[in-house]
């Protein structure tokens, strides 16, 4: 007989609240029960698109005897109080990225999910896709030899797409912009494909949209091994784009969005395409968020590896606005 599915209520309700409902609406392990934002009419909206009762608070949605667990999609700010709060109701807690704004939130958030022995998951779907899972199995495989060196671009267009009065473009909300709104993705992937970051150097740039945030940005990492890589973040490029080139002594693996996967290895000249099939990287990670409530593992992007992402943005953020290079160490010792 197959395990009753974990109860989970939504708190947020902004559109991607909507993608993990719709991701959870994908597996049999989760059911959705409640939901609560603010908003009366969004509430209302999300209560009859999935079936799920529209709590009138968030305490209501706490003191629920058939919540078993949040999914958290608030704002980056409230991240701390709204888990905090879940924390003390002894509901696990799924957050989205990224844990939060500070180095001291994110570390506040972490004491409070293991003092209450809760299970905190933090969501970085794009490690799981299939591209960047076959390349870190290869380098554990030892295929590519020593790993050397990586560049990464996450880009996308958001013109017609910009609310300034949405807490994802304020400085407050979201401190370094674009790139810890989507470029902490491929920072999160480049550790877990070369391992640590040591240090960050990081320039910012705001060229097409409007507000205060930078909408172009890029950073050069050295990694614990040694290995440089580089990432670039953009709103303003003409379309979306993903690339992830990896470099090692004996292969080279070069993804991008519109041409797949190919490798190419030592003394030869033709890369080759890998055929990987697509994977539900959102049904993974809710999946995996059950199976650790259950008592079944650990998450892989928890508490400490979600710190470690926010500490290489914020040592861009630094490294930009200080112009110099800043270590993850002195961000970690820091508090901000």
């Amino acid at each position: 007989m197959s395990a009753e599915p974990l109860r989970v209520a939504s708190i947020g309700l902004g559109w991607w609240s909507d993608v993990l409902a719709d991701a959870a609406k994908r597996t049999r392990k989760l059911e959705i029960v409640a939901c609560y934002t603010r908003s009366e009419g969004k509430r209302r909206a999300f209560a009859e698109k999935y079936g799920c009762r529209a709590a009138k608070s968030y305490a209501e949605i706490l003191a629920a005897d058939d919540v078993d667990a949040i999914i958290n999609t608030t704002p980056n700010q409230t991240h701390l109080e709204t888990v905090q709060a879940a924390a003390a109701a002894g509901k696990h807690t799924f957050l989205d990225k990224p844990i939060a704004t500070t180095i001291s939130d994110a570390r506040a958030i972490i004491r409070a999910c293991e003092k209450a022995g809760i299970v905190l998951a933090v969501g970085y779907q794009r490690r799981r896709e299939t591209h960047f899972r076959w390349i870190r199995d290869k380098i554990a495989a030892g295929e590519f030899g020593k790993v050397v060196q990586a560049e990464a671009n996450i880009s996308r267009d958001r013109e017609g797409k910009f609310d300034l009065t949405s807490w994802r473009f304020t400085a407050a909300g979201m401190p370094g912009g674009v790139m810890l709104q989507i470029g902490v993705h491929y920072t999160d992937v480049l550790e877990m494909l070369l391992g640590p970051v040591e240090s960050v150097s990081g320039m910012t740039a705001q060229l097409a949209l409007p507000g205060e945030n930078p909408d172009v940005a890029g950073l050069l990492m050295q990694h614990e091994s040694g290995a440089v890589s580089t990432l670039n973040a953009g709103y303003a490029s003409a379309s979306e784009y993903y690339l992830m080139n990896v470099y090692g002594r004996e292969m080279t693996a070069y993804y991008s969005l519109h041409e797949g996967l190919k490798t190419l290895r030592r003394r030869t000249t033709e890369a080759v395409p890998v055929p990987v099939k697509k994977n539900d990287t959102l049904v993974e990670e809710l999946e995996e968020f059950a199976e650790c409530v259950r008592g079944k593992g650990r998450p892989e992007t928890g508490g400490a590896e979600a710190l470690r992402s926010l500490a290489v943005i914020r040592a861009g953020v630094k490294s930009a606005r200080e112009k110099r290079h800043v270590t993850v160490a002195e961000i970690l010792a820091g508090d901000e």
